[in-house]
């Protein structure tokens, strides 16, 4: 380990590197002091990071990648999207995106440990696979991070270089629950039940699903990420007391990074163990609730792609269908608006015409009721979509679709 200013670090980047794979911590974790050093020294690079934010580089000599697209990185004419399960990113990097060198965002070194905080994910594998070949691993770290237990947790030795900075975290604010949005969020709440384990995202029904099961008891976590929203659940006694609570990220507000600082009951773990379709399986109850842009009549669900350009991308959404799925008494729900204000148009749709996302959910449910999905007839799944999910001014729309494509 060796203390070093940014600008060090970018320069010894660009002496030994030409156009080096740099992959740094994604979401709301981003190394922004190193990464400015090395956008402003270091010609050309790939830049990896994970739904990355607004303000990532994005000039000539930088080409984008990502298997999730952020709004730091969507639209952006250098984006080059690689399309994988979250789950199976760490085997892209030990074979066609091996980094060069990984920028971490970590919590302040205490006897001689550190922790990737509030960002864990594929970032043990991108260490350890950049060290296997040779690269640079670069901690910047920031006694605001908070210290997390599980697989984030290092030796200060680990790192090539460290950068000390002291600044505060980007705190998500609180996303207001709109009617339509409680709405839906109370008919999820009416599928968990007691002694579920729960894997939720972030937004506005995510929060009103979670508010909806705080008179639940002994509910488990078990999820990709999670926020504030869980915080309410821990309040209310709704949490199992013992189970611990397992995510590979987290990202919220200031309170919620307080909560998780030094929280034995939370562990943050590497993707490749959260994700695995095989570990959530084995979660009882496994309620997964997940979003999509778009689910068609024959129960495909679009959750990556808007008008043929990529939105976001497959994420954790395939590995926890999947995994909830074969749950014992698990659901893999999709939980959506009917219509989508922005592009004025049903999501409810006769057949997705982009590139499916997932597909055999248990449910789709919206603000206008819950179509049930698995162990039903394509027949039948069209019609509960249509009539139980769809927003009421397409369903005679969607009836001439069903007609057409043989679902009568």
């Amino acid at each position: 380990m060796r203390m070093t200013s940014p600008e060090t670090v970018a320069t010894t980047i660009a002496a030994r590197f030409s156009n080096p794979r740099v992959v740094v911590s994604g979401n709301h974790s981003t190394p922004w002091v190193v990464l400015s050093a090395i956008e402003d020294q270091v010609p050309a690079f790939r830049l990896w990071a994970l739904n990355a934010q607004e303000g990532m580089p994005d000039r000539d000599g930088i080409v984008l990648e990502t298997c999730f697209v952020g709004p730091g990185m969507r639209g952006s004419n250098r984006l080059r999207y690689v399309p994988c399960r979250l789950s199976l990113v760490p085997v892209l990097f030990r074979t066609t995106l091996v980094p060069d060198v990984v920028v971490v965002h970590t919590s302040r070194v205490v006897g001689g440990q550190l922790s990737l905080g509030t960002e864990v994910n594929v970032l043990p594998a991108a260490l350890e696979q950049c060290r296997a070949h040779g690269g640079i691993l670069v901690a910047q770290v920031n006694p605001q991070m908070p210290y997390t237990f599980g697989d984030g947790e290092l030796s200060a030795e680990t790192f090539d270089h460290v950068v000390e900075v002291d600044e505060p975290l980007l705190n998500v604010s609180s996303i207001p629950i709109d009617d339509v949005s409680r709405s839906i969020g109370e008919r999820v709440a009416r599928l968990v039940p007691d002694g579920a384990t729960i894997q939720m995202g972030i937004g506005a029904v995510p929060n009103a699903s979670l508010l909806g099961v705080v008179s639940r008891r002994g509910l488990r976590i078990w999820s990709e990420m999670f926020s504030d929203g869980v915080l309410a659940l821990d309040e209310r006694g709704a949490l199992d007391p013992v189970d611990p609570l397992v995510a590979s990220f987290v990202f919220g507000s200031q309170r919620l990074y307080d909560w998780v600082d030094r929280n034995q009951r939370i562990r943050l773990l590497r993707t490749e163990t959260t994700n695995d379709p095989s570990r959530i399986a084995a979660q009882p109850q496994m309620v997964s609730v997940n979003a999509a842009l778009q689910v068609d009549l024959f129960g495909q669900a679009n959750a990556s792609r808007i008008d043929s350009r990529i939105y976001s991308g497959f994420g954790g959404q395939t590995d926890f269908v999947v995994g909830a799925l074969h749950s014992p008494g698990g659901q893999a729900l999709i939980a959506m608006r009917s219509w989508q204000p922005k592009a004025d148009a049903s999501t409810i749709v006769a057949m997705v015409d982009e590139p499916v996302t997932s597909f055999q959910h248990s449910a789709v449910l919206t603000e206008h009721g819950v179509a049930s999905i698995w162990g039903y007839s394509q027949r039948e799944q069209a019609h509960n979509l249509i009539e139980q999910a769809a927003h009421p001014d397409v369903r005679d729309e969607l009836w001439e679709e069903a007609v057409a494509l043989g679902l009568t």
